[in-house]
């Protein structure tokens, strides 16, 4: 089981990446797929999820309107496009999958997966620096 994160790097602030999260060796459809971040010194916080049957996406509020999440079944991978970056950007993001029940509505569900609840696989992460 492999969940491989690429596209981070080194950008300007208002500038923007994509990354990409890779999943291999389970089945994809049935999963919450989503993106934490990690800066220096702060805790760990839950960005961005999408369920890869329904494609519904929830976003915390500190990435509302600039981040977006979108999902390609065929190469089992999903992007996150962040525009607009800030130097509160600067992390380590990482890629997470669980398996989600589309009996409960997504947007109960995506609270407890933004903090990190029930994750069934993790990847190692991609840096993200935003210079200002």
């Amino acid at each position: 089981v492999q969940l491989v994160e690429s596209g981070g790097g080194l950008v300007q602030t208002g500038g923007s990446l994509r990354l990409s999260c890779a999943a291999s060796g389970f089945r994809f459809d049935h999963y919450a797929i989503g993106w934490f971040r990690q800066a220096p010194g702060k805790e760990r916080e839950g960005i961005a999820c999408i369920s890869t049957t329904t494609g519904s996406t929830a976003y915390a509020d500190s990435v509302k309107g600039r981040f977006s999440l979108s999902i390609d079944n065929s190469e089992r991978t999903i992007h996150l496009s962040m525009n607009n970056l800030k130097p509160d950007d600067t992390a380590v993001y990482y890629c997470a999958a669980a398996l989600y029940h589309e009996s409960v509505a997504f947007a109960d569900y995506s609270v407890g997966f933004l903090y990190g609840y029930g994750m069934d696989y993790w990847g190692d992460g991609t840096l993200v620096t935003v210079s200002s």
